[in-house]
């Protein structure tokens, strides 16, 4: 995987960054988000959610584990798999990452990670302090890359 690392100075930057993501990424994109608590995931999924025209107030669907909004210009499939670190059993997820027409967007991947493929790209978000954030994003699409740069 080739990898990027962007310094975001605002949520705004950081949601603009969510924008040029969803722009890019073709249909079929999965992206993994990891980073603390805090660290700006659910931004980043507003900008994505935003430059695909969704209309829903997008809110990181922790205790919903799956948010699923399909009023925009693609689907965005949200998964949040924290409270899946200790569930063995199979919920369905398979049928959502990746689904074809839409992006996939998964916050706490490593919970699920048996079901992420090897494609998936990943994007990790360091709050630097302030509302500064390193966002690091690793991904085999030469696309997505050059055009975040």
């Amino acid at each position: 995987m080739k990898q990027l690392e962007i310094i975001s100075s605002s949520a705004n930057e950081t949601m603009e960054l969510g924008k040029k993501i969803a722009e890019l990424a073709p249909a079929g994109s999965i992206f993994c988000l990891t980073g603390d608590l805090g660290a700006g995931k659910t931004t980043l999924v507003r900008g994505i959610a935003q430059a695909l025209n969704i209309k829903s107030v997008v809110q990181s669907p922790t205790f919903n584990i799956m948010k699923i909004y399909f009023d925009g210009i693609k689907p965005l499939i949200h998964i949040d798999a924290y409270r899946l670190a200790d569930v063995d059993t199979d919920i369905g997820l398979d049928e959502y990452i990746g689904y074809e027409t839409g992006i996939t967007v998964i916050e706490w991947p490593m919970y699920i990670d048996n079901l992420i493929p090897e494609t998936a790209n990943e994007i990790n978000i360091v709050n630097l302090g302030n509302d500064s954030r390193r966002i690091t994003i690793n991904t085999n699409d030469d696309g997505l890359l050059e055009g975040l740069k």
